[in-house]
């Protein structure tokens, strides 16, 4: 049996339902969000919930920046705690090379109006005093930056869309996309068929053989990335703390576990959640070498998840040139939770034909055809 719907999204992640919950406060509820496990089952419920704007690109700190305006007002928006806590973020530079990027990068972000600090290791260690400043040649902050709790944000688009009209549905797979011409068709799973001529495509890690189903090539790759947590203890620590260096990053939530995770310069392409040993040993080796007391603390799990990676670390987003009405809302390279309330909102915008509050042109997949590329270098692992 076949079906109609106005729109069929495809991931029922923060950007899949996110989408969904822009098209059904705009009066848009013909949509259908497909999830081939469950919400929140892919990147969305694996990772740090770090919300930064401290990036070398303008399109990311442009992002970043309305993203970050638009989650201080969502536990309020959505009528629950997100645990959104502004704690900052503090990014540590440990060679010559990092320290002029980093000046770059602080000179571009307040160009751009965000009040990010230059600080050298002594005011790391003012902001963070358990921190080993040793090694450490310099570091920027910016006090706005935050994390918040992803299950928390993700569930609370999908108890908003249900209560609008939007159908979820869970444990539905999409086996093939049905295209005439250059229009799509139909979306097919394998519970059946839904007729539809829009498609937005937020499956992550899988949204390049998303897109072959409708003879689309992107050129994003998936890699795994590995994450933990410890047992909670006494708060200390308010910021985030990262490092591009080590390609590590870790926090204090709300109910006193440390999460973090870093990443494998030899990670392999492919679809692959397992946890490592690597990870292990890497993360305890390396996070007690950032702070010594850590030492005797137990972590208590380890999990894995899936960067969704362009060539240049940013994301594809809105239409692509040879299928009408196929939006791309991937490729985040790591970053697609922080920035999704405004690609979100803007995606949204593009599906029912209004002018986008942002300019997202350059980073429709186009770009990847000769232009030449703003490449994102403040991307952890």
């Amino acid at each position: 049996m076949s079906e109609k719907a106005g729109a069929v999204v495809i991931g029922g992640g923060v950007n899949g339902l996110g989408t969904a919950y822009h098209l059904a406060k705009k009066g848009y509820t013909d949509v259908v969000v497909l999830e081939k496990s469950y919400v929140c089952s892919g990147a969305s419920g694996r990772n740090g919930g770090g919300i930064r704007q401290q990036w070398s690109s303008r399109e990311n700190i442009k992002l970043a920046m309305e993203s970050t305006k638009m989650f201080e007002g969502l536990s309020e928006e959505l009528g629950e705690d997100m645990e959104f806590i502004q704690g900052g973020y503090l990014v540590l530079a440990f060679d010559e090379d990092e320290v002029e990027r980093f000046e770059k990068n602080v000179a571009l972000q307040r160009k751009m109006g965000l009040n990010t600090e230059f600080v050298s290791p002594e005011e790391a260690k003012e902001i963070v005093p358990q921190l080993n400043i040793s090694k450490v040649k310099a570091a920027t902050f910016n006090e706005s930056d935050g994390t918040i709790y992803p299950f928390l944000v993700v569930h609370g688009y999908a108890r908003a869309v249900r209560e609008m009209g939007v159908e979820i549905r869970e444990h539905t797979e999409v086996t093939d996309i049905e295209v005439h011409g250059d229009e799509i068709t139909a979306v097919k799973t394998d519970k059946g068929i839904i007729e539809t001529d829009t498609v937005v495509n937020a499956a992550g890690g899988w949204s390049n053989q998303i897109a072959r189903m409708a003879g689309v090539e992107l050129p994003n790759k998936p890699y795994r990335h590995e994450i933990m947590v410890t047992e909670p203890f006494a708060h200390f620590l308010d910021p985030m703390v990262i490092s591009f260096h080590h390609g590590i990053y870790f926090s204090q939530s709300k109910h006193g576990n440390i999460v973090g995770g870093i990443g494998n310069p030899d990670e392999k392409e492919g679809i692959n959640q397992r946890s490592s040993m690597w990870f292990l040993r890497t993360m305890a080796k390396t996070l007690v070498d950032f702070i010594p007391q850590f030492r005797s603390v137990n972590m208590l799990r380890q999990w894995a998840g899936l960067y969704d990676t362009t060539p240049d670390a940013q994301p594809i987003i809105g239409p692509v040139p040879e299928l009408e009405r196929f939006y791309q809302l991937n490729g985040f390279s790591g970053h697609g939770f922080m920035v999704s309330p405004v690609v979100n909102k803007v995606t949204a915008e593009l599906i029912l034909g209004e002018e986008p509050s942002m300019d997202i042109d350059r980073l429709s997949v186009t770009r990847f055809e000769g232009m030449d590329l703003e490449q994102e270098y403040s991307v952890v692992g």
